[in-house]
């Protein structure tokens, strides 16, 4: 039975068909029923049949991959899919309540309004985010309101960190809503969740303003336009739109990616502190209008269009806020001068990256001659007694014990220990001290060295000027 020929009361693979709620070109939305599963449900039936468009195949099996990945309360919960070879549908969680899109069909809305709506997206879209998936279709039309907080639908152009891209493997050509899809997208790009912050701000422009910031360009030519022209201000079209809300908003719309939220949690909390929210020459940002406006905006899209590929990073990686700060320190002599200078370093670093997290690990050397600390027969006097040196070295950090650990790693080789730990807990930057060179360390080769060669993160080594420290 093909999917066009279903009616109310057919089963298919035990859910019976109640209403068909939607039907288009590339497919149906029938609201279901099945008797080991309880709440309302509906069931997507993809039209996959001869002259299908390829799209829409892949669509499905994006959607059905990624959804069964998901949970939580900003996606609809997954219930089954079919074989593809047989009779292909989705279904899930019958989400109810109220589309944004056709909220937006009633004219803008208040600043408040655009605010506490703006956070639910921006909450789910950093939901998502962390469980490895961009959505890359977002769009008024996309999100659904309700008590709690705003869901996500239509994974179909989707993206999962750990899944094949089928799209991607598929073609070369941009895919993604004409309104909101983003500057890296339209020149090939699929790997970055700063797509999904770009989406939310053309969101939150049309909520502001009553009008999406490109139009909906049907020609890629048309869609391309944004790479070097920006939007209106939102002031421009409307003087309540507070400065505050239109640094946002252009923040997020900003051409390269880099210069947007660097995730969607720090949207979220902007939104919701906007007495906290800096100021810059967006909020006062009265249009670009001539010839040396639109010079400076052609030159800026030429940047973006031509940028060089990106390194792939993991999802879940790009959107973190709290990078992890690792101390890799040598205790093995208690706090002495080596370790101090460690110390007054990774107190430099913490300064600079506000928010951190701080990993304090020292390796205690086992099964080697010469061990600084010999283990009792339990292994627990000399690790107890590095752990207790160790956080009074870390005492002066005064950092918040929310974001501090400490960790003894026992290990043979001290190098093959704090890269193991750094790969394992996605470190983002060591700080480690390096001892005065010697002759057996010019033969073996020091564990500074060790780990500056093979870290996948950024290194500071730090030494003392004198010239008789050792290690």
């Amino acid at each position: 039975m093909l999917p066009r020929d279903l009616a109310p009361g057919a089963a298919v693979d035990g859910f019976v068909l109640k209403e068909r709620i939607a039907v288009g070109g590339m497919g149906a939305i029938w609201s279901v029923e099945h008797p080991d599963h309880s709440g309302p449900l509906v069931m997507k039936l993809p039209f996959l049949g001869a002259g299908a468009d390829v799209s829409t195949i892949i669509g499905y099996e994006t959607e059905a991959m990624i959804l069964r990945r998901l949970s939580g309360r900003h996606v609809p919960a997954f219930v089954a899919a079919g074989d593809l070879a047989v009779l292909p549908y989705i279904v899930m969680e019958r989400v109810s309540g109220t589309p944004l899109d056709e909220r937006l069909r009633l004219g803008p809305m208040a600043v408040e309004e655009v605010a506490r709506v703006g956070a639910r997206i921006a909450a789910a879209v950093e939901d998502i985010h962390r469980q490895h998936v961009v959505h890359l279709d977002l769009k008024t039309g996309n999100v659904i309101l309700l008590e709690r907080g705003a869901v996500l639908i239509d994974f179909g152009l989707a993206r999962h960190d750990e899944l094949p891209d089928l799209f991607a493997e598929e073609s070369d050509l941009p895919m993604g809503s004409p309104a909101t899809i983003s500057p890296e997208q339209l020149v090939g790009d699929r790997t970055q969740p700063a797509s999904d912050i770009f989406a939310l701000g053309c969101v939150l422009y049309e909520m502001a303003t009553g009008e999406p910031p490109f139009g909906e360009p049907v020609s890629l030519a048309g869609q391309k336009r944004r790479l070097f022209a920006p939007p209106r201000p939102p002031r421009s079209l409307d003087r309540k739109v507070p400065r505050w809300m239109q640094e946002i908003i252009l923040k997020c719309l900003e051409v390269e990616a880099g210069r947007r939220y660097a995730s969607a949690g720090q949207l979220l909390f902007d939104l919701r502190h906007p007495d906290q929210v800096p100021l810059t020459e967006r909020a006062d940002r009265a249009g670009q209008e001539g010839f040396t406006g639109r010079i400076r905006g052609w030159l800026g899209g030429r940047r973006a269009e031509q940028m060089p590929p990106q390194r792939k990073v993991p999802i879940a990686r790009r959107i973190s806020t709290a990078p992890v700060v690792m101390a890799a320190v040598d205790l093995a002599r208690g706090a002495d001068p080596l370790a101090n200078e460690v110390r007054l370093h990774v107190r430099r670093v913490l300064d600079a990256e506000e928010g951190a997290r701080l990993a304090c690990v020292t390796v205690l050397k086992t099964k080697l001659v010469g061990d600084d600390d010999t283990p009792d027969e339990a292994g627990r006097s000399a690790y107890l007694a590095r752990l207790i040196a160790l956080k009074d070295w870390a005492r002066t950090l005064d950092v918040p014990e929310e974001r501090v650990s400490f960790h003894v790693l026992e290990a043979v080789n001290p190098g093959d220990a704090i890269l193991d730990y750094a790969s394992h807990n996605r470190v983002d930057h060591i700080v480690m001290g390096a001892r005065a060179a010697s002759a057996l360390r010019r033969h073996l080769g020091s564990v500074s060295s060790h780990v500056v060669a093979e870290a996948l993160c950024s290194v500071t080594v730090v030494r003392l000027k004198e010239s008789d420290a050792s290690e």
